[in-house]
C-alpha cells in the first residue's frame, strides 16, 4: 500500500516549485493571517486609529456641540432659567 503524502509534504513541494517572488507573496499572505490569529493587539490600534480619525471629523464635532447644547438646555428648563432662543 502506498502511503499518503501529508499536507505539509505537500506545501513543501509545492513551494519548492514557486519562484522568489511567488514565495514572498505567500510569506506575505502567512503574515495576514498570523495578524488575523493574534489577540486583539493589532486590530485595537486599527480600531483606536478609526476611532480617532472619526472623533475629529468635523460632523461629530457639531453633534457633540449639539448635545451639549441640549443637556444644557434641559438642566436650565428644571431649573427654571428661560435661556433666549438662538436667532440666525
Amino acid at each position: 500500500m502506498a502511503r499518503r503524502i501529508t499536507k505539509r509534504q505537500l506545501l513543501d513541494i509545492k513551494l519548492a516549485s514557486l519562484d522568489d517572488a511567488e514565495v514572498q507573496d505567500v510569506l506575505d499572505y502567512l503574515a495576514l493571517m498570523e495578524n488575523r490569529r493574534r489577540p486583539g493587539t493589532a486590530s485595537s490600534a486599527r480600531q483606536d486609529d478609526i476611532v480617532e480619525l472619526l472623533a475629529e471629523a468635523k460632523e461629530n464635532k457639531r453633534a457633540r456641540q449639539a448635545f451639549e447644547w441640549e443637556v444644557t438646555r434641559r438642566r436650565a428648563e428644571r431649573r427654571g432659567t428661560a435661556i433666549p432662543a438662538h436667532r440666525t
